[in-house]
């Protein structure tokens, strides 16, 4: 029992059984105490703070809605010039097709004259290539056959 009395000694000896060597750490020990329950009185306070916190959140996601916007704009920019691309490559590749379907139908059109030009008869291209030279007989002629076909089809109707 003598152990008792020792413990409920002084404010000074309550401070060594707690384990502080003297009153400076006493103080120091204080302090910090202090500083805890500040901090924690501190985080009790903001968790009470319901229009604070709404506010913080509100401008946490106003952030995210920015950032996802420039995200998307940069997605859609990006899209854009793929399709661009996609289009400008398909513009050639029709272009090409179309050049060579054009030189396809040159060539075959050169070959058909060509074999036109070999089978008819020798006197047929000598009269084309005077009516070539100088149409105007040509054209007289034509015009001649033309009024004939036309006074034959006249009488025709007329005599029925």
């Amino acid at each position: 029992m003598t152990d008792r009395p020792a413990a409920r000694g002084t404010g000074a000896d309550a401070a060594q059984a707690a384990g502080a060597k003297g009153p400076d750490e006493l103080r120091r020990q204080i302090e910090q105490t202090r500083s805890q329950l500040g901090d924690t009185v501190e985080e009790l306070a903001a968790k009470t703070d319901i229009k604070g916190r709404a506010l913080a959140r509100a401008a946490d996601l106003r952030d995210k809605a920015g950032a996802m916007t420039v995200q998307l704009r940069s997605s859609a920019a990006q899209a854009g010039h793929t399709v661009q691309g996609r289009a400008l490559h398909a513009g050639h590749t029709v272009q090409d097709r179309a050049l060579h379907a054009g030189h396809t139908v040159q060539g075959k059109a050169t070959h058909a004259g060509e074999v036109v030009e070999h089978r008819t008869p020798q006197p047929v291209q000598n009269v084309v290539r005077s009516g070539l030279r100088n149409p105007r007989p040509v054209l007289i002629v034509g015009a001649l056959v033309g009024l004939v076909v036309v006074a034959g089809v006249i009488r025709r109707r007329g005599g029925r």
